[in-house]
């Protein structure tokens, strides 16, 4: 069902265990991964100081780490998929940055729901 989730664009949930090994080098002292989700091969991690948003290329070795400190999110939206409209869209603003950073999710499922719920916690504390 992991692959075929990630067709739909599902984002499916990964275990801090299966990610810590490759996000260890990355992480500063006392920075913890909290939960991490998993799209096709792009990922949302979350720690306690910090989002980051990895994209991997489909061909090739190349993976892009942006580090997005929960302090610099100014506002952030969910748009659910409709009727006609076949996946759902988290928005992210960053100060200082003009357009919001986009995701796609699936219509099925509620891991649009979970991100967003685990962003809210962080950003507005």
């Amino acid at each position: 069902m992991g692959l075929f989730n990630a067709i739909l664009g599902n984002a499916s949930e990964v275990t801090t265990q299966d990610v810590s090994k490759e996000f260890e080098p990355i992480l500063i002292d006392g920075e913890v991964i909290e939960k991490a989700y998993k799209l096709i091969k792009d990922m949302f991690i979350f720690t306690n100081k910090r989002l980051i948003l990895v994209e991997k290329q489909l061909v090739g070795t190349k993976v892009d780490y942006l580090s997005i400190p929960y302090t610099n999110v100014i506002k952030f939206s969910k748009e659910s998929a409709g009727i006609l409209d076949l996946d759902a869209e988290l928005k992210i603003w960053i100060k200082d940055v003009e357009l919001p950073i986009k995701k796609q999710f699936g219509k099925g499922g509620n891991n649009i729901n979970e991100v967003y719920r685990i962003l809210s916690q962080h950003i507005l504390k």
